[in-house]
């Protein structure tokens, strides 16, 4: 790169446009739409699309809505000629949709296009010359006279073989190229002698298009000059004022809005901005930017995984992972801080509310997106996502403390491999974590029943095994986890359950009961968290206690130098040789 790039390249000048106006207003409704991916999208394709295909991404843009379709350049090659011809014989254009071609301003090429045309019910000839100094000086060597002298010759030949077949409703539109690049008091003239040959009513509009064929200058300079134009062009109420920005700076959908404030009423773009060089001007984003506004733009892409589908078989294009609105990962949060603000988001928000998701500028759902991707779990990511997946596809709402304490493991797991972890691995490490702890306390069977005179206290026998031998316990309480604390202290367990939670799993897990619990020692403030799952919901919350007490012991053997905190005698049922009542109650009383 040079040191001082002015020794090459020239700054753009600014448009004298001291009150202008697009500055203070705002879109409110979408421009008049044209899709030219039939024609700049396939010429800018290393292999342009066969007619096959040509016909299936017609299909699928009438399908969206597009009401204006730029179909080819039918006098390039037999190729566009053929598809502009079966379009027309099989009868594939809807009678609202109107076809636009190509031509360049050369007589030749003009009488080709109209032959292509044959039959149409309705049609938009598009002609173009250059216009910018370096095109006119350098390339034909024309004076600006002999320059409108063309363009005026071309849009008389046309008028004159459009009323050569009246069974077609013609329209015509202009580009001045590179618009752009011309001095806009010639762009301004050379516009106004084609109007002047053409006439346009406002029944029968003509297009001006300014194309910005390479971006040269900051979208607010393109804006100004949209405006100058709009202010100066004859026959203002009779024009569709049209802009085709490309993307050379990156600002090509900036551009274009800004265009739309500053007076223009059509946009011609590309799907997903494909295009010569960098692309044309992207009309999914620019669309959906407008409903994200509130604005519907009269394009639908309610299933627009089904619309990139068959962009990318067309034209053998990659769409990028982070392009807006579509890419794999525009939904994405990998970050910590963005997960946690999601997952609270998706907690408070009301479904009849207006959407205030933070990070989300909009509800993939409205364009056919599952949730699914919102949250991916990376070494990046914090306690806030692992708990929006369990939560979402396990139903599992975790308590503060274990996303803190599970966040950590997870942590490990990744920083280990340096690998995502999917939902479905997040969930498999916290059954193995919480769900089948390994511990002395095994789980045999168990016994409830109601007694007392109005059935309201539970009695419960279970059998487990502790450090490989058989052990019986019995309690009652207000509850069957009143019950089981009542009997696991009588056993010599001296717990206490300080959370608990139970509900079902979705629906996808076979319709299991899962309860968590965290589990404390009564001298203690440390929480041992269990989880249990089981089709029965009593028989779940007795894993979930036993797997956290299996935590707590495994604790205490560590802080006894491998001996057992809890001491219990190896006879089978320990309870018969209590004398203290039974564990009666407490906070967890009917749980």
């Amino acid at each position: 790169m040079l040191q001082n790039p002015t020794q090459k390249y020239r700054p753009f000048q600014p448009i004298q446009l001291t009150d202008r106006t697009w500055p203070s207003r705002t879109i409110t409704q979408p421009p008049v739409w044209l899709s030219t991916d039939l024609r700049d999208g396939n010429q800018a394709l290393a292999n342009p699309m066969s007619i096959d295909q040509k016909l299936q991404f017609f299909e699928m843009l009438v399908q969206i809505g597009l009401k204006e379709i730029e179909v080819g350049f039918p006098s390039a090659s037999a190729t566009e000629f053929e598809f502009v011809r079966r379009l027309i014989e099989e009868d594939r254009i809807p009678d609202d949709v109107t076809i636009q071609v190509l031509t360049q301003a050369r007589e030749s090429l003009i009488r080709r296009t109209f032959a292509s045309l044959q039959g149409a019910k309705q049609a938009i000839v598009h002609v173009y010359n250059a216009t910018a100094p370096v095109f006119r000086q350098v390339v034909f060597g024309n004076s600006k006279a002999e320059t409108i002298e063309l363009a005026v010759s071309a849009a008389t030949l046309i008028r004159q073989l459009a009323q050569q077949h009246p069974e077609t409703y013609w329209r015509f539109q202009y580009s001045p190229e590179v618009f752009t690049s011309t001095e806009l008091p010639f762009a301004r003239d050379i516009c106004n002698a084609v109007l002047a040959v053409w006439q346009p009513t406002p029944e029968t509009k003509a297009v001006i298009n300014l194309p910005a064929s390479i971006e040269v200058a900051t979208p607010n300079v393109f804006a100004d000059q949209v405006e100058w134009m709009h202010r100066h062009l004859h026959y203002r109420d009779a024009i569709a004022l049209s802009v085709h920005p490309h993307n050379d700076r990156g600002c090509s959908v900036a551009a274009a809005e800004l265009a739309q404030m500053a007076g223009a009423d059509r946009v011609e773009g590309c799907l997903f901005g494909n295009g010569e060089r960098t692309g044309n001007v992207d009309l999914v984003t620019l669309a959906m930017n407008l409903y994200t506004q509130g604005v519907h733009p009269g394009l639908d892409f309610s299933n627009i995984d089904q619309v990139a589908t068959v962009v990318k078989q067309c034209t053998q294009l990659p769409i990028h992972p982070r392009h807006p609105y579509i890419g794999e990962l525009v939904f994405t949060a990998f970050s910590g801080s963005h997960q946690d603000a999601i997952k609270k988001g998706f907690a408070q928000g009301q479904p009849s509310a207006p959407w205030e998701i933070p990070y989300l500028p909009m509800d993939p759902a409205d364009v056919g997106r599952s949730y699914e991707a919102i949250v991916r779990v990376n070494s990046q990511s914090g306690k806030g996502g692992i708990a929006f997946l369990l939560e979402r596809d396990y139903s599992v709402v975790l308590p503060k403390p274990l996303q803190i304490e599970f966040s950590q493991i997870v942590q490990q797991v990744m920083d280990s491999t340096g690998e995502e972890m999917s939902s479905v691995a997040i969930w498999q490490l916290f059954c193995r974590t919480y769900g089948t702890a390994p511990g002395p306390l095994v789980y045999k069977n168990h016994h409830l029943e109601t007694a007392g005179d109005n059935h309201q206290v539970q009695q419960l026998a279970m059998e487990v095994s502790y450090q490989h031998q058989p052990l019986h316990l019995q309690g009652a309480g207000n509850g069957p986890i009143d019950a089981l604390v009542a009997a696991l202290r009588h056993g010599g367990f001296d717990i206490e359950i300080v959370d608990y939670e139970e509900r079902a799993l979705n629906s996808g897990s076979g319709a299991e009961a899962i309860a968590l619990v965290a589990v404390t020692g009564q001298t203690q403030s440390q929480r041992y968290y269990g989880m249990g799952t089981h089709r029965n919901i009593t028989t779940a919350s007795i894993l979930a206690v036993l797997n956290g007490v299996n935590h707590w012991l495994q604790a205490q053997n560590s802080r006894e130098s491998g001996d057992c905190f809890v001491r219990i005698s190896p006879q089978k049922d320990r309870f018969h040789n209590q004398t203290s009542e039974p564990y009666q109650g407490g906070e967890l009383a009917n749980r």
